[in-house]
């Protein structure tokens, strides 16, 4: 599993599309200051940009985290779809995570990942890049999601938007890039999370990306 978002600013079009996330979020839970929050696949950084953060904040990520401790956030160094090995207790209020099941390599993964975040808490926002937005997010391409295996290799390569140019990042592999990326549909995400609410988030009319909700 990877954790591939890339920074924007907040005065960047896609700032402001998380932006507009985050409200919806708030939204949402309304509650998120008074919750205890797992987040699968996050980073502390993320949640900096908050305008309310939760009670507490458990943060699971395979990548060891350099962030200073904090009285309110815990790093949890494991893979999210491996519930019994991260030693947590099914205590959350609510299960968080943005951009990390499409990251997780293949449906049984995925399916694993779904019985994490129904494992450790009753609700849950589970966001994740439609597959059907005409632009593939992380390489900022059209259609790449469509292309065969080589072709998205040859744009991950030599496109200047992929996310990991974006990031400063090495594209000394961009196959690993490409082969940890697999966008999922509506059909996905109601087949692994079918108790919840699957919601659209639209840019320009189309859907940009779905969140599976239980509240």
């Amino acid at each position: 599993m990877r954790n591939l978002v890339a920074g924007t600013s907040s005065s960047s079009l896609a700032g402001r599309a998380r932006a507009r996330r985050w409200n919806l979020f708030l939204r949402t839970f309304p509650d998120l200051e008074r919750l205890k929050v797992v987040d699968l696949g996050g980073t502390p950084q993320f949640w900096s940009a908050s305008p309310i953060r939760p009670r507490s904040l458990t943060v699971v990520n395979l990548a060891t985290s350099n962030s200073p401790a904090t009285d309110w956030v815990e790093v949890v160094t494991g893979d999210a779809c491996k519930a019994a090995e991260l030693g947590l207790q099914n205590d959350y209020d609510l299960v968080f995570s943005n951009s990390t099941i499409e990251h997780v390599g293949g449906h049984d993964r995925c399916l694993a990942f779904a019985e994490t975040v129904k494992t450790l808490g009753s609700r849950h926002w589970i966001q994740t890049p439609y597959r059907y937005f005409p632009i593939e997010p992380h390489f900022v391409f059209p259609g790449l999601q469509f292309l065969p295996i080589a072709l998205r290799q040859h744009v991950a390569a030599r496109w200047p938007l992929s996310y990991t140019k974006s990031m400063g990042g090495n594209l000394d592999d961009p196959l690993d890039a490409v082969l940890w990326t697999e966008l999922l549909s509506r059909t996905h995400m109601k087949y692994y999370f079918p108790a919840s609410e699957i919601v659209s988030e639209r840019f320009a009319g189309l859907t940009k990306s779905l969140i599976a909700v239980r509240r």
